[in-house]
């Protein structure tokens, strides 16, 4: 099931969704014009290690670029491989303009970098003497969904199936498709750049963003709207 669009319309130009999706492309990118050497120190520079987050390790003094604590940050905008940044990529436009519009660009950056590092440290607190890096945006793109869960759930997404074709679907039957899919594919595997994907961060972002929607988004969006659809019926 590949998502193309839903028929939920905006009132603002999604910049902060535009800008993060271009970060995440020119730092992949990056990524993988790196010697395959110089990518795998690439992602334990950036990349959020449960074991240094935690004090449990420490990088040499050469390789660390950042202090431990932000690499819950940076971590969100490394990834694993093509498929894993497009995946992610394509839900964030999807559904991150949308949550954006209800929160007002500034309040949207706050929830995005805090529910990603909610997510992140949900997975870490499951191993933290763990030395593989954590990277991806998942965690955060993951409360995002959760987020448009609660506020859009009968909006409709046309999403495409192989071998049916496309067909229109509530989001809410997508977003558990994506919830589902996170799990079991998600965990703590090594990407091509060195970097690993963790399990536990979706379930972590995706809570994260259900319960704080509340706090961010603008007081006249209401909860579970019924939505202005774009498409003709």
């Amino acid at each position: 099931m590949i998502p193309l669009q839903d028929d939920n319309p905006t009132q603002r130009t999604p910049i902060v969704t535009v800008v993060l999706i271009g970060i995440c492309i020119a730092v992949f990118l990056y990524q993988v014009n790196l010697p395959q050497a110089a990518a795998e120190l690439f992602a334990f520079q950036y990349g959020a290690i449960p074991a240094i987050v935690f004090g449990h390790a420490s990088l040499s003094e050469e390789a660390v670029m950042v202090p431990a604590s932000l690499t819950l940050v940076t971590s969100m905008f490394l990834h694993g491989g093509w498929m894993h940044l497009l995946g992610n990529m394509l839900y964030l436009w999807i559904f991150g303009n949308n949550i954006e519009d209800a929160m007002g660009h500034m309040k949207f950056i706050v929830f995005y970098v805090l529910t990603g590092i909610l997510a992140a440290l949900s997975h870490a607190i499951t191993d933290p003497y763990s030395q593989i890096p954590m990277v991806g945006a998942s965690g955060a793109i993951s409360a995002v969904l959760g987020a448009y869960l609660l506020l859009f759930p009968h909006a409709h997404v046309l999403v495409l199936l192989p071998a049916i074709g496309m067909i229109r679907v509530a989001a809410g039957i997508v977003l558990g498709m994506w919830f589902i899919t996170q799990l079991i594919s998600g965990g703590m595997s090594m990407g091509a750049t060195g970097g690993g994907v963790a399990f536990f961060a979706p379930l972590g972002g995706f809570l994260a963003g259900m319960a704080l929607i509340g706090l961010f988004k603008r007081k006249e969006v209401r909860f579970f709207s019924p939505g202005r659809s774009t498409w003709s019926s």
